[in-house]
């Protein structure tokens, strides 16, 4: 009887310490990560998704800044063929990605240094609106962008950190994921205000 206490004792003591140590707190932290990856591809996606009304309204108006325009469009093709899978993140993959995005901020910045020698088109309504969406969009970016470095930052703690680090060695086995990186052309933010 005296064996039986002591081995129900150890297994409360187990439960609470496993409890307390991450066994429901790593898998959560790591569907937050898959969350807030998908909430930054979502606003990525919503840049992508107002680039072809801007340029067809730039190329009213500036039809002969063809390269500019060209540049455009060709960057948000290849920010969009860029798919990363949250579960399988890599750190090559997010430089990939993060190349692309840069790409496409850098010809959206000319895009719209292009737009200041054209005052019709600074005037047009429909490009002031674009202009303003793409700016709260570029913001709402940053909001997920910083949301999604907390959270793994959270997560390669609990899985590097004792002593939640054991519980993950014993059960889930997983590694860090790689930190979201800048590529050197996005560190300069486009200039979308006149």
């Amino acid at each position: 009887m005296n064996h039986y206490r002591m081995n129900t004792f150890l297994i409360l003591v187990l439960a609470i310490f496993l409890t307390s140590c991450g066994i429901r707190s790593i898998p959560q932290t790591l569907n937050q990560v898959e969350a807030d990856w998908a909430e930054v591809q979502n606003q990525y996606k919503r840049r992508t998704d107002l680039i072809p009304n801007l340029v067809a309204t730039v190329k009213g108006y500036a039809s002969h800044e063809k390269e500019t325009l060209e540049s455009v469009i060709s960057a948000r093709a290849s920010a969009t063929q860029i798919k990363i899978d949250p579960t399988n993140l890599s750190a090559e993959k997010l430089k990939q990605f993060s190349r692309a995005q840069g790409q496409l901020s850098a010809a959206l910045g000319k895009l719209m240094m292009v737009s200041e020698r054209y005052p019709d088109l600074k005037a047009n309504s429909n490009f002031l609106a674009l202009q303003s969406q793409l700016e709260g969009t570029e913001n709402r970016i940053t909001v997920a962008r910083g949301r999604y470095i907390r959270t793994i930052n959270k997560f390669n703690n609990l899985v590097t950190v004792f002593p939640t680090n054991i519980v993950n060695s014993f059960l889930f086995k997983h590694e860090k994921k790689p930190q979201f990186t800048v590529a050197e052309s996005e560190t300069k933010t486009p200039k979308v205000t006149f």
